[in-house]
């Protein structure tokens, strides 16, 4: 396998803003690849399927799986399954394109032992405290208190992993251009180094 793009994965816990950088960096550079994730979990009002997921049946993540067909799958907080198929990715990284994909924690160690480390740069978005996590991820609506509890721990547990990547960012409150213009500049950094294009 000759890999010839460049594989950017943003981390972070939820509620730092990865899907916020992401969305910014679609529309400065829509040349890149940002290919989308399959869940099981059940869609929010107004998500459409193939916007920023793919929604499926817990039947047919399970049938993919067991195809081996995912880069990386994980079930996340411990109910939904989230995965990224194999294919397309590679697919983009063999024509020398730049992929861009917003991951958790557990699909960055899948990636990062699946992916050449000379095709992948790892990003790890941090808030200011847990504090403010928390009023992040409460400001997206009322969540069951089990689901906050499942979403609390999971942050805990991947600050810990922030030192694993190649670069830490921070994503404050009120200062989110801040990180994405850092975000980017890393990108485009890396794909000038590389020959990589950056625009039509």
């Amino acid at each position: 396998m000759f890999l010839k793009g460049y594989f950017f994965l943003i981390s972070g816990p939820s509620g730092v803003g990865k899907g916020t950088v992401i969305n910014a960096l679609k529309k400065h550079h829509p040349v890149f690849v940002f290919p989308l994730s399959h869940t099981t979990r059940p869609r929010r009002p107004g998500e459409k399927d193939g916007e920023v997921y793919h929604f499926i049946s817990k039947k047919v993540f399970e049938a993919e799986i067991a195809r081996g067909n995912f880069l990386e799958w994980a079930q996340v907080h411990g109910k939904d399954y989230y995965g990224t198929l194999k294919k397309p990715i590679l697919e983009a990284l063999e024509a020398g394109k730049t992929v861009i994909r917003e991951v958790d924690v557990q699909g960055f160690h899948s990636i990062s032992r699946a992916i050449p480390k000379k095709n992948l740069v790892t990003i790890f978005l941090k808030a200011e405290s847990m504090e403010k996590l928390i009023a992040r991820i409460a400001k997206r609506g009322k969540l069951p208190p089990e689901e906050l509890k499942r979403r609390l721990e999971s942050a805990q547990k991947e600050l810990k992993q922030a030192n694993f990547f190649d670069y830490q960012v921070w994503s404050l409150e009120n200062k989110i251009p801040e990180c994405v213009k850092e975000v980017e500049n890393i990108i485009l950094e890396q794909c000038r180094c590389r020959g990589l294009p950056i625009s039509y």
